[in-house]
């Protein structure tokens, strides 16, 4: 399955990036294609071996004995462009949603700006549409896990991250279950400091209850009523998290060998040897050279964008 309106040329731009934890190294690039700020955009991803898919080929785990997991970035931090793994597309890129015909931009819900994290996901998770979760009872969102990265850098879109799981929020969207796992990227200052939910707390006082009033109100000013959360919105701890975490990765090996509906996810992959979707990467590299060439597109203009909203009594 692919989506409409096959790429014309073979210009793009190639930005390089590594990512390492301790003596593991894997190194990826970025091809972006398109205009940037424009619906067409895509963000590809590769390996040294060729395209990959973020999505399936990407492995969850960078060293699973220490848990130490993978991060997929789409959104960086203070930014306001809506971006994320496109499931419908092959080779599943990078773009930014786009809901009425309109490309999305979160608002500016005060006192912050955009995200207030860097906003990603987990490769090789998924929250299956058909599972009703026993803890929060609602089905999954359909998407690879959300996981928020809490450290002091600001990190590039398309950077995969090495990252500690330190807990996880419930939150119900829509009827749906959007679990965001709490992280931190194993390189920050405060990566030894922080092992469990509650040494954010304890070392960043205030941080959790911002973050869970974020996602509450985020939605309000489009006017959509707040975000609701199981487990009264208290976050759960690391144990729960890395059990949540293992039970949306098994939910994807189902995925990815056909044995569940695919619910319009492509899953085409270059990695997953017993994968039915499995393909040369050749294929992979073949259509990424018909895409479009990069073109820096001009900023939104919108003050919308730039505007701030106050609905959030607790500040």
């Amino acid at each position: 399955m692919r989506a409409a309106g096959a790429c014309a040329c073979s210009v793009f731009r190639i930005v390089l990036r590594s990512c390492g934890f301790l003596c593991m190294m894997s190194t990826f690039s970025v091809a972006e294609h398109g205009a940037s700020y424009a619906a067409n955009y895509r963000m590809f991803i590769k390996s040294p071996s060729g395209p990959v898919s973020p999505f399936h080929d990407i492995p969850l785990y960078s060293d699973k004995q220490k848990n130490i997991f993978n991060m997929l970035v789409e959104i960086p931090r203070w930014t306001n462009a809506k971006l994320e793994i496109c499931k419908e597309e092959y080779m599943n890129p990078i773009k930014q949603d786009v809901k009425k015909g309109q490309l999305r931009y979160v608002n500016n819900v005060f006192p912050h700006k955009g995200y207030m994290w860097n906003y990603g996901a987990l490769p090789q998770t998924w929250e299956d549409p058909s599972h009703v979760d026993p803890d929060t009872q609602a089905k999954g969102d359909n998407d690879p896990i959300d996981a928020c990265e809490i450290g002091s850098k600001i990190l590039q879109r398309g950077e995969v991250v090495q990252v500690k799981v330190l807990g996880i929020l419930a939150m119900i969207d829509e009827g749906e279950t959007d679990w965001k796992v709490i992280t931190i990227n194993v390189h920050d200052p405060m990566a030894n400091k922080l092992n469990d939910i509650t040494d954010v707390e304890k070392h960043m006082p205030g941080f959790l209850k911002a973050t869970r009033n974020w996602f509450k109100y985020y939605k309000v000013p489009t006017g959509k009523p707040e975000n609701r959360f199981a487990f009264n919105g208290d976050f759960k701890d690391k144990a729960f998290a890395l059990a949540t975490i293992e039970q949306t990765h098994k939910q994807w090996q189902l995925l990815i060998s056909g044995k569940v509906d695919s619910s319009g996810i492509v899953c085409s992959n270059v990695s997953v040897k017993k994968s039915p979707y499995l393909v040369p990467t050749e294929d992979f590299k073949a259509e990424l050279l018909k895409c479009v060439p990069f073109t820096v597109g001009d900023q939104p203009s919108d003050p919308a964008i730039e505007q701030w909203h106050f609905c959030n009594p607790d500040v």
